[in-house]
């Protein structure tokens, strides 16, 4: 994410990681140690993926309700996590609101997939030291929820999907100006302004939804992301 091509690494990196997840039960609670392993599952109702790449010292857990926490250290390597739903929806009202204090490259964001056809995308809502934007076609953009958002696309050639080795688009919307990171944080996104927007520049999701998550992600960085989803 440091630059056009590391950033394909690093979301390559995590859609194989969502392609073949440890999956758990609910009642399991997820709890933060030394590098928390990679899973996905329910907790208290809501749907949880977590997923790291063992280079970095990063840990996550599940807290009450709609909570989880990320920390993360060391400067290398890729995680991401978050809570929210699956099946994801095209007309979901999402809130989240807690802390995001990133030290480098990071997003917070909306992050799903879709099938028919095989689409990733993400609603950025903050972001670290990399803009997203800097790496993507620019297709539009849309006022949504009081802010406005670039609208962007990129292509993902034979590379590890949620069904294994890929070719797929990313739907991006990147608020501009992001929120400010650094400390408390809270807003909501509106999934159908996004996606009307999208479907209206021509990008089309799938007809089937897959997950739909407030993620918090980090790429050779450090930061700590509490965040509780609703």
């Amino acid at each position: 994410m440091v630059s056009f091509s590391s950033l394909f690494v690093a979301i390559a990196a995590v859609a194989g990681a969502y392609a073949a997840p440890a999956n758990t039960t609910e009642g399991y609670e997820l709890m933060a140690r030394a590098g928390t392993p990679s899973s996905s599952g329910t907790n208290n109702g809501y749907f949880y993926s977590w997923w790291t790449d063992g280079a970095a010292q990063a840990t996550y857990t599940n807290g009450g309700g709609g909570q989880y926490t990320i920390t993360w250290s060391g400067n290398n390597g890729n995680l991401v996590g978050g809570k929210g739903w699956n099946p994801g929806t095209t007309s979901r009202s999402i809130k989240y609101t807690g802390t995001y204090k990133p030290n480098g490259n990071s997003y917070l964001a909306v992050y799903g997939w879709t099938r028919n056809p095989l689409i990733e995308y993400y609603v950025v809502e903050s972001y670290g030291s990399y803009n997203p934007s800097s790496a993507a076609a620019k297709k539009g953009s849309v006022y949504c929820n009081g802010a406005n958002y670039d609208i962007l696309q990129t292509t993902r050639y034979n590379q590890p999907s949620i069904d294994g080795t890929q070719t797929f688009q990313q739907f991006w919307s990147v608020r501009n100006p992001k929120k400010t990171p650094g400390g408390s944080i809270s807003g909501t996104v509106d999934v159908s302004c996004h996606f009307n927007a999208w479907r209206n520049v021509g990008m089309n999701l799938g007809s089937n939804h897959y997950y739909q998550i407030v993620a918090t992600e980090g790429y050779g960085s450090s930061g700590t992301s509490t965040i509780t989803v609703s």
